[in-house]
């Protein structure tokens, strides 16, 4: 009898230990999902990325770039569509789009010449060697950015968009209307998107805890 008693407990121990195991993982699970900024930008891209349909050479990478956030923050979002993920760089955005240089933008533009960054949904396209390095073209879908191959809007490296630069001046430097990005992470990101990977940007101003972000003496967004 003592036998029996004894194999039973040694029997109740061991599926509680084997429950134990079982519910680790949801406990695991619960606390990786997604943040609230993570969520918001997920579903934005879900919903860009319908949005351009066929154009699209694949769909299940898309970048955001929120020019609603201070340049010296990691503003342009690559989005894991099937996982849930997102990973976050630096990238700087066209003098014509802040004239007083403050690091916010203050608007956007189509027109070429205006060396402003323009809103919208792009498509990734070819690679090249540029003026800056290895380089990524973009085809601009909306009317607001439709002028993006004619003004040369690409996604290339730049010195001013590195994590020093902001360290140094805290801000990034500007570009020409292009997406410069950390040359650091630039190989990075050239590898994730090309193939015809979705790149939207406008003025969104999600925060890190999924907060809105209101800029000081924001002016209205200008479209040319």
């Amino acid at each position: 009898m003592t036998g029996m008693k004894t194999d039973r407990r040694n029997f109740l121990a061991a599926a509680a230990i084997g429950a134990a195991a079982l519910a680790s993982p949801l406990r695991v699970a619960a606390q990786a999902a997604p943040d609230q900024r993570t969520r918001r930008i997920l579903a934005i891209a879900r919903s860009e990325v319908a949005r351009a349909g066929h154009r699209l050479g694949r769909r299940d990478i898309a970048a955001i770039a929120d020019f609603g956030i201070h340049s010296a923050e990691q503003r342009f979002h690559i989005v894991n569509l099937e996982a849930g993920t997102l990973r976050s760089f630096l990238v700087a955005h066209g003098s014509g789009s802040d004239p007083e240089h403050d690091g916010w933008l203050n608007g956007f533009s189509n027109v070429n010449g205006s060396n402003a960054t323009s809103r919208g949904a792009y498509v990734t396209e070819e690679v090249y060697q540029g003026k800056y390095g290895t380089s990524m073209r973009l085809e601009g879908l909306d009317r607001d950015n439709s002028n993006a191959r004619p003004r040369a809007i690409v996604m290339h490296p730049a010195d001013y968009a590195r994590r020093s630069f902001v360290d140094q001046h805290g801000k990034l430097g500007r570009s020409w209307g292009c997406f410069a990005l950390d040359p650091d992470r630039m190989s990075e990101a050239l590898q994730t998107l090309q193939g015809g990977s979705l790149i939207f940007a406008d003025r969104l101003g999600i925060g890190p805890g999924g907060q809105q972000v209101r800029a000081p003496n924001q002016r209205a967004v200008a479209f040319g």
